[in-house]
């Protein structure tokens, strides 16, 4: 074999082996990076809760708007609302109590009106007897007194029922003039009393 074609084998050879070292380098310097891999996943749906608070319309389940006039000591006022707590949420039930116009029947606190409120137990709510002046009765139910006697105007009264849950709840409420009262002052005055009712959600809570 002549000398120049032993030199271009061995030239060959040489390339060959330049290229094989590459490829050895570059397999190892990628498997000096690899590594294993996985994945999983998953989904928690989250809805928020809604919760209303209303009173029906003036009528038979609501008698807040029907006015008494000419009251003398010793005279009662029964009134009739019921509350309509709506959505799927829990709720803590306030009342809170205004005048507007306002006078000593609503501001003092002694010889003013009286307030006292109670729920009846009964799906149908309280059973209204005769024609105005109103009297009620919950026959076969429970009376619960939520918010015991006291001077009409107040804020944040708390019901004593507690939470209460989507439903209706069944109000009776009693105003009374003092019989004590016989002052002069205490005549011919006139008060609007509001009443607002304000549902809180409960607490917080696991889930």
């Amino acid at each position: 074999m002549r000398y120049g074609a032993r030199r271009r084998i061995t030239g060959k050879r040489a390339a060959l082996l330049v290229a094989w070292l590459l490829g050895v380098i570059g397999i190892i310097g990628t498997g000096g990076f690899a590594s294993f891999t996985s994945s999983a996943s998953g989904s928690t749906a989250v809805t928020s809760g809604t919760m209303t608070l209303t009173v029906p319309v003036n009528g038979t389940t609501n008698r807040l708007s029907v006015a008494a006039s000419n009251i003398v000591p010793g005279d009662t006022i029964e009134r009739v609302v019921d509350l309509v707590s709506g959505g799927n949420v829990a709720q803590t039930i306030t009342l809170a109590t205004s005048a507007g116009p306002s006078s000593l029947l609503d501001t003092d606190g002694t010889n003013g009106l009286q307030m006292v409120v109670d729920s009846c137990s009964l799906a149908g709510g309280w059973t209204e007897s005769g024609s105005f002046p109103y009297t009620y009765t919950c026959p076969s139910g429970t009376i619960t007194t939520v918010i015991a006697s006291r001077a009409v105007i107040g804020s944040a009264l708390a019901m004593s029922a507690g939470m209460t849950n989507p439903g209706t709840t069944h109000l009776h409420i009693k105003l009374t003039f003092p019989s004590a009262t016989s002052s002069a002052t205490f005549q011919g005055l006139s008060s609007t009393v509001t009443y607002a009712f304000t549902g809180a959600q409960r607490a917080g809570q696991a889930q």
